[in-house]
């Protein structure tokens, strides 16, 4: 792998890919009809699931094909992907240099991974390895800061950042401003909640941060109790109760342009 991790996916994600795994939220059942319907994906697709992490988005990639390879750098999220996927063909590898045949994949998808690799050398590699009528789709899920709750952990959160790449800075946009590779298509938005306990849903979910995983174990628990203090504040409930964290899911179809 010549690409170098920032920091705090590299430090974060190894040390907190277990908790990822478990408190993650999932994609909206709606994506599988999106990924059909406007990728064209079915039975015979070659499909990357790039940045796969523990693989999260795997089970709404399998609806429609078994032709997938999970592509992931950090060895810990990985092991938690093959654990939960043993049937996935992975590959440990960086995104500025993918080990398959070109123009031999019809889509590449990033699932909550392309802020962290979003760059010209990664571009013309998914470019070489996808089909002439290849597509690259970018999901994110974001936490609806429309809700006051919400926007009030986002607040607190904010200034813990840096430098840290994140979907919400748009600074990932700015790969595709000088560019022929890739041209936009589509972008779908989608509403999903995530519930369980406050603490799982809420508190541990945001444990998993890849800036926050980074930092001490003090730390952590005292932003822990930070989080649950806001939550009992705006809402009234504690750790142990039920709570339905809302979510909007962002999809975006990037076409291949196809350089003859």
């Amino acid at each position: 792998m010549t690409q170098s991790l920032h920091p705090a996916a590299q430090k974060g994600f190894s040390s907190a890919a277990e908790l990822y795994q478990q408190v993650r939220p999932s994609y909206p059942q709606d994506i599988v009809s999106w990924l059909r319907d406007q990728l064209q994906l079915g039975e015979q697709s070659q499909v990357i699931d790039l940045g796969s992490g523990t693989g999260k988005f795997l089970p709404y990639l399998k609806q429609l094909t078994s032709h997938i390879i999970a592509i992931e750098p950090i060895q810990a999220m990985l092991a938690q992907l093959q654990q939960a996927y043993p049937d996935i063909e992975t590959l440990q590898a960086s995104s500025e240099y993918l080990p398959l045949p070109a123009h031999s994949i019809d889509a590449v998808l990033c699932a909550q991974s392309f802020h962290w690799f979003a760059n010209l050398e990664t571009l013309t590699q998914i470019h070489q390895v996808l089909k002439p009528t290849g597509h690259l789709a970018l999901i994110w899920n974001q936490r609806d800061v429309q809700v006051d709750w919400v926007k009030a952990l986002a607040d607190c959160i904010q200034p813990l950042e840096g430098n840290t790449p994140r979907y919400h800075s748009g600074q990932w946009k700015q790969v595709f401003e000088r560019q022929a590779l890739f041209q936009l298509e589509q972008i779908q938005t989608f509403q999903q909640q995530h519930v369980g306990t406050v603490e799982q849903v809420v508190s541990k979910r945001l444990l998993s941060t890849s800036f926050i995983a980074a930092m001490s174990e003090q730390e952590q628990q005292q932003l822990k109790a930070e989080f649950e203090q806001i939550v009992l504040k705006y809402t009234g409930k504690h750790p142990q109760d039920e709570i339905a964290f809302p979510y909007v899911t962002y999809a975006y179809d990037f076409k291949k342009i196809d350089q003859k």
